[in-house]
């Protein structure tokens, strides 16, 4: 097992940041492929059952109509995968992206009770039937909560070594002035 773990070490997989870049760039990659396939004409009726059923995405079909409903969605993908990519190099934008990314994973994941035909009648819950299975790759918000917590975390270490270093140079001037006196 030593050796093992020797190989794993040597292998990269330790590099500092290695799981939160993985994860952001799947994650960029998810909004990027998904918002990409809202633009097209078939995908708009592939949608209905979907955001139908949805308690937080009734209201979409209503208001935008299908076609628009399938717009608005790919918008709205591939406006949360460029925050969440510009959350490479500013966090603040990587929280909003994460935020957006989780809300819209809750939203999906909503769904998922209320699909008919959504559970195997023979077998019944947990036996997944019809766009279920589909639904459930959308547990992933857990990736946007990391992701979150991740640049919140990152946010906020960076503004205390701001202040601490506000605060040191405060000292050191105060300690300047006091040696020229």
């Amino acid at each position: 097992m030593n050796a093992l773990n020797q190989v794993l070490a040597k292998s990269g997989l330790l590099t500092k940041d290695l799981d939160y870049n993985l994860i952001r760039a799947s994650m960029v990659l998810i909004f990027l492929a998904f918002g990409y396939q809202k633009w097209f004409a078939y995908e708009a009726p592939v949608l209905i059952p979907y955001i139908s059923n949805g308690p937080l995405s009734f209201w979409m079909h209503s208001a935008f109509g299908i076609r628009g409903a399938s717009w608005f969605l790919g918008v709205s993908e591939w406006l949360f995968g460029t925050l969440l990519s510009l959350g490479l190099w500013t966090k603040r934008l990587g929280i909003l992206g994460a935020i957006w990314s989780t809300a819209t994973f809750v939203m999906t994941v909503t769904i998922i009770p209320f699909l008919p035909n959504g559970w195997d009648p023979a077998a019944g819950f947990p036996a997944m039937a019809g766009n279920v299975p589909f639904l459930m790759k959308d547990v992933v918000l857990a990736a946007s909560i990391y992701l979150l917590r991740q640049d919140v975390m990152r946010v906020l270490e960076a503004g205390r070594s701001t202040s601490v270093a506000l605060s040191l140079s405060q000292a050191e001037t105060d300690f300047v002035g006091r040696l020229v006196r």
